[in-house]
């Protein structure tokens, strides 16, 4: 599965609460290190998850404060790497959707 093609409904999920698509990017720039500029290129690459993590240069080390459950799972729990990354994701989307703060969703 390519994370250009889930992009679209992580946008769709957060813009159904009120949140914007300048919001889901920036919560994507913030786990991975990517610029706005290197973001749309993958995107617009087609990227994989795998790939789209591998890339990322400077993966937010905050991102081991994420914990709670998607999908049934405790992302903090998951061992396979790019599973976690992506579980990641979408625990930060669900966050946005949810109506939290953008501060308590980058773990500032």
């Amino acid at each position: 599965m390519s994370f250009a093609s889930v992009y679209p409904h992580y946008i769709t999920k957060a813009e159904k609460k009120g949140r914007t698509k300048d919001e889901v990017d920036e919560i994507i720039r913030w786990l991975t290190g990517y610029s706005q500029h290197e973001l749309e290129s993958q995107i617009e690459k087609k990227t994989d998850f795998e790939t789209f993590f591998a890339e990322a240069t400077s993966m937010n080390p905050l991102r081991n404060l994420i914990k709670g459950v998607v999908c049934g799972v405790r992302v903090e729990e998951i061992e396979e790497p790019t599973m976690r990354e992506i579980r990641y994701l979408d625990k930060l989307i669900d966050e946005l959707a949810r109506g939290k703060a953008m501060e308590k969703i980058l773990r500032k």
